[in-house]
C-alpha cells in the first residue's frame, strides 16, 4: 500500500524500546494486539484525535516494505485502511524520527517531507 507508515508514541516509551531493541507497542497497542500505524496522508488526523495538546511525543518513519506480511491494512476510522503490525517492531526498520512539536496553531507540526 505504502512504503512508509508512521507511528506517532512518546519520547519516554520510545527511549525504553531503543534500550531493548524492539518496540513492542504503547498501551493501546498492547490492548488491541497490534501495533498501530498510520500513512503519511493519515497522521496528522490520528495526532488531532488522539494526540491533541499532547508534548513530549515522537514521530517515527518505518520501513513498510521489511515487515513483511506482519503488516496488515484494516478498515478504521471511516472505512480507511491503516496499517496494523502483528508482531513486535524491530528498530532496524525505522528511517528516522523526530520530535512531533505543536506549532503556534496548536497542532502538531509534521515534517514537509511527509504526503
Amino acid at each position: 500500500m505504502t512504503d512508509i507508515v508512521y507511528k506517532i508514541v512518546p519520547e519516554t516509551l520510545w527511549r525504553q524500546a531503543k534500550q531493548k531493541g524492539v518496540f513492542e507497542g504503547a498501551e493501546i497497542d498492547l490492548k488491541d494486539g497490534y501495533i498501530h500505524f498510520s500513512t503519511g496522508s493519515q497522521a496528522r488526523e490520528t495526532a488531532r484525535l488522539y494526540f491533541a495538546g499532547m508534548v513530549g511525543l515522537l514521530l517515527v518513519a518505518v520501513d513498510a516494505t521489511l515487515l513483511g506480511d506482519a503488516l496488515k491494512y484494516e478498515p478504521s476510522r471511516g472505512g480507511d485502511l491503516f496499517p496494523h503490525l502483528y508482531g513486535i517492531l524491530s528498530l532496524s526498520t525505522v528511517l528516522w524520527e523526530m520530535p512531533l512539536l505543536i506549532g503556534v496553531d496548536g497542532q502538531h507540526a509534521f515534517p514537509e517531507i511527509m504526503p
